[in-house]
């Protein structure tokens, strides 16, 4: 991104502001959430955590465990755990967001593309400051440096295990979970190609970016 740090702070945070907001689409959809949120909506219902909360309480848990295995968080990685859950808060605090889960089954469906968008943009916003990987992105890194497995092989079984264990809590499983597993890589990807071209990015600070998703 252009700029120093604060220019860079406010991608940061604007990003996963954005992605917040994805993930309450999926919420609010009743169609099925991504896998580490199907795990959080499962904590959620057998604990006195919310959703909101569970995702920091489970973003944090990450973070130790992918430090105590060899991966130190950077601010973005503290920022990811922390400030997700606390927007996914305050947006479902909103009246009219909140009662969208009661909408009709077409406003329901539209929600996932939107939602799946959100995060694709958010994660290209979050991830072009360059302030470090999420924290299941630094445990997937470094699993698949501990194991020596491709990253692509350890990242599947990550999001089985967390898919596994919240639907055995109770968590949402659905079309929106098939929606995002086929259609968050390609938004993220997409979303990299438009922000690359746009004003906001300089040219060789882009090109060494890795798109990771959070």
């Amino acid at each position: 991104m252009r700029g120093g740090h604060v220019a860079r702070f406010t991608s940061l945070v604007f990003g996963l502001f954005l992605f917040a907001a994805g993930i309450v689409a999926l919420l609010e959809s009743k169609l099925g959430l991504s896998p580490w949120d199907v795990l959080n909506q499962g904590i959620a219902r057998h604990t006195p955590l919310t959703f909101g909360f569970a995702n920091i309480a489970v973003g944090v848990v990450v973070l130790v465990v992918a430090w105590a295995l060899g991966g130190p968080p950077g601010i973005g990685t503290v920022a990811n755990a922390v400030l997700i859950g606390l927007f996914i808060e305050g947006l479902l605090r909103i009246g009219p967001v909140a009662d969208l889960a009661g909408s009709p089954l077409a406003v329901r469906a539209a929600l996932l593309p939107l939602g799946i968008a959100l995060m694709g943009i958010g994660s290209a916003f979050y991830i072009g400051a360059s302030y470090g990987a999420g924290p299941r992105d630094t445990l997937m890194l470094v699993l698949a440096r501990r194991m020596g497995r491709r990253i692509g092989l350890v990242r599947a079984g990550i999001e089985a295990a967390a898919l596994l264990a919240g639907f055995a809590l109770g968590g949402t499983v659905g079309i929106g979970t098939l929606a995002f597993a086929l259609l968050i890589g390609p938004s993220v990807e997409a979303s990299f190609w438009l922000l690359r071209r746009s004003p906001l990015v300089a040219q060789q600070g882009v090109c060494g970016s890795e798109p990771q998703t959070p």
